[in-house]
């Protein structure tokens, strides 16, 4: 259930509970779809399945959502039941119980729980009216579109995904994730520098490439982009373009020399696809050169991809994509030769149940992102549906982005450093991890993910540097202990028996530690700016007014930030702060945090894949500070330090390989956590199914030709590989 934006809850209810009562509240009104299968009761729990299950696996958990008792000083938890996390799971048994005896047996085949899943019907239709068995249809990753016939992807508040980001757009440079290497889509070749000083390159494209319109992509088409960044002042780009881009010239049909104000040795990267996507989207000029950028439509788009706009639901809920005829002459088709299933759509179903019931039914085949209470209701339900590992513990664990708290740094109180220190301090990290998935996270204090390779070149290096940091009255905040203290809290649970024992694999599995829970330091640290408390123990202003907090949450997409939302508010609010989670669809999210019109957020702006994070980190620059309210090219959290400008610059002129690339990051990040930039808690755990029964080889952990990254702009090759189940 969407809820609208700047709304806000009175009283924190916990995800579970949440979801629990909007499975209630939805359940008259359920839209139940006929099918038959076999019934029976859970046999185990999720939690207590072996971690032998994925024995080629670096160890993870045994883990249970849960509640753990508020103490600031005691790392030894007493065990305790969790009854709402019981309710939630028995109560989509009994909804999926329901759902499944609503019917006459047989209507359309299902899954079952036992014996081999029935076979695709024949001349089964879509209700777009697409053959079933031609239509690879996906979860919407940002739930339910605000504008879903805009597609100016430069506009502001303009979801990327949908297929428009994954299937009709394409980048000059992709990622091969299984390798870490860039390719050229676009591009014919990565770009050669023309001088010493890496300030002029030529870029090579590749030829044969057309739009759907029969319009061939050229030269012209990249340097009409590159220069409506640089004369365009009301799109977000335009800040960093004209601090990156000297000029651009055509020399031929297929070759453009572009020229940077500094020198840059990584364009590939500045340019092209690391992580997700890249804001270089190159345009048609022949459709944009006489529209106004910041508000052209687009619409319906022309597209470079092996896709083509079909149709779109006018409520936002669904679009669908139809393959090209000429798929060749795409980036996809002249390097992979192949092209994926006949149409593709994206279709957002409602609430998780509903997806879950969808995936059970064989209406959805790939699912983006759902809890692990879900994924057991779906691994007992359906014979077809799988996670990327086929058994515990299911979750991708290294999606290069990490989750936690933003703030506007320019706006009081959150411009006080001590202000963003208090608030880290305030927070009870094992209950969050606990309540947001059950502790099935990896925290991180630092401003990158702890995916293993950046995790054993700066976390794990770092930890003397982190317990040897202090704050300006000797206080030492970091705690080492998390990862102990997580085994220990399991163990008295009684569900930590197959959890590792050695000291270094716990911390693989959990993360090197966090900041302490330290509520009288917090406090400290308000009183010295002039935060008081009321009678009742709530904190005030400096001048005298209750200090409230809304932290931006997404609504009913991204389910482990907004799961965290709520659990970082119910911290601060045993604090004493008046906070709540205020949910949000995906235009009204982000663009929030574009314009700062926000207090706090659960974003997930630190990301990395790799020991050099310099091109996913540039952006957080003073030099992209804009004011509150005007679109950010960078540093969406206008924090302004003199020290991490400094550092940045530095490594602006390294290359890569350099020695001094780590050396000069492991500087930042240390600096970073000193200010508070913002606070970074979790990396991403992804419970991103699949259902093999009109469709098969799908990425996989067995089957890792690419990762799960069905809202990357790399689907597009991903889905050439996807093939129709015989």
């Amino acid at each position: 259930m969407l809820v609208a934006p700047n709304s806000r809850p009175q009283a924190w209810t916990h995800p579970s509970q949440k979801t629990t009562l909007t499975i209630l509240s939805s359940f008259a009104t359920l839209p139940f779809v006929c099918f038959s299968t076999e019934m029976s009761a859970p046999t185990s729990n999720y939690w207590n399945r072996s971690l032998r299950a994925a024995p080629h696996v670096a160890r993870r958990s045994h883990f249970q959502t849960g509640s753990v008792r508020t103490q600031t000083k005691s790392t030894v938890l007493p065990k305790e039941e969790n009854p709402m996390k019981k309710q939630l799971f028995l109560m989509l048994i009994v909804i999926l119980t329901m759902a499944l005896t609503a019917c006459a047996p047989g209507d359309v085949p299902a899954a079952s729980t036992g014996g081999e899943a029935a076979a695709p019907a024949a001349g089964e239709m879509t209700f777009v009216g697409t053959p079933r068995n031609e239509t690879l249809i996906l979860d919407e990753l940002n739930g339910s579109l605000d504008r879903p016939d805009f597609f100016n992807i430069y506009a502001p508040g303009v979801a990327a995904g949908r297929g428009y980001h994954e299937l009709c757009t394409d980048h000059l440079w992709e990622i091969d994730t299984t390798t870490g290497l860039q390719y050229g889509s676009l591009a014919a070749e990565l770009p050669t520098a023309l001088n010493d000083e890496w300030t002029s390159f030529e870029i090579k494209l590749r030829e044969g490439i057309y739009w759907d319109d029969g319009v061939e992509f050229t030269a012209d088409d990249l340097a009409f982009t590159l220069n409506m960044w640089l004369e365009t002042e009301n799109i977000a780009i335009h800040g960093w373009a004209t601090d990156y881009i000297e000029s651009v010239e055509v020399v031929d049909r297929y070759t453009v020399h572009l020229n940077t104000t500094r020198p840059q040795p990584r364009l590939a990267k500045d340019l092209g696809v690391t992580i997700w996507g890249n804001r270089l989207y190159p345009m048609p000029k022949h459709v944009w050169e006489n529209e106004d950028a910041a508000s052209f439509a687009f619409f319906p788009p022309v597209c470079i991809g092996q896709y083509s706009y079909r149709d779109h639901d006018p409520n936002g809920n669904w679009t669908i994509w139809e393959l090209r005829d000429d798929w060749e002459r795409t980036s996809v088709g002249q390097i992979t030769g192949k092209h994926g299933p006949k149409y593709v759509m994206w279709n957002f179903v409602g609430t998780e149940e509903k997806r879950i019931l969808a995936m059970i039914n064989h209406d959805i085949d790939i699912l983006q992102d759902i809890t692990p209470e879900s994924m057991e209701v779906l691994t007992q339900r359906s014979q077809t549906a799988r996670a990327w590992h086929a058994g515990f513990p299911y979750a991708d664990f290294d999606d290069p982005c990490e989750r936690g708290i933003s703030f506007n740094n320019s706006e009081f109180p959150y411009s006080e450093w001590q202000v963003r220190w208090a608030l880290a301090l305030a927070t009870d990290i094992k209950n969050v991890s606990l309540a947001t998935f059950g502790g099935m996270l990896r925290v991180s204090p630092l401003a990158v993910p702890p995916v293993a390779a950046v995790q054993n070149t700066y976390h794990k290096p770092l930890v003397e540097d982190l317990k040897a940091m202090t704050l300006p009255d000797g206080y030492a905040p970091f705690d080492a202990n998390f990862a102990r203290d997580m085994a220990e809290i399991f163990n008295q649970q009684g569900i930590g028996a197959d959890l590792p024992q050695s000291e270094e694999e716990l911390i693989d599995l959990f993360g090197v530690g966090w900041w302490k829970y330290d509520v009288e330091q917090a406090a400290k640290l308000l009183e010295s700016v002039g935060f008081s408390r009321d009678a009742n123990g709530k904190w005030l202003l400096p001048d005298g007014t209750p200090w409230s907090i809304s932290i931006n949450a997404p609504a009913d997409f991204e389910v482990q930030s907004g799961r965290l939302a709520f659990a970082v508010a119910d911290s601060w609010t045993k604090f004493g702060i008046d906070a709540s989670a205020n949910t949000m669809t995906a235009g009204s999210f982000w663009n929030a945090q574009s314009t700062g019109e926000f207090q706090a957020g659960s974003y997930w702006p630190g990301c990395a894949i790799g020991p050099d994070i310099f091109p996913n980190i540039r952006g957080w620059h003073q030099k992209y500070i804009v004011p509150t309210g005007e679109l950010a090219p960078g540093n969406a959290n206008r924090h302004s330090s003199d020290e991490i400008a400094r550092i940045l610059d530095e490594l602006e002129k390294v290359t890569s390989d350099d020695p001094r690339n780590v050396e000069l990051s492991k500087e930042l990040l240390l600096q970073m956590a000193r200010e508070m930039h913002w606070i970074p808690m979790f990396g991403t755990s992804k419970f991103v199914p699949v259902n093999e029964y009109y469709w098969t080889n799908y990425p996989t952990a067995d089957n890792y030709y690419e990762g799960p990254w069905w809202w990357w702009s790399n689907f597009k090759y991903i889905v050439a590989h996807i093939e129709p189940k015989q």
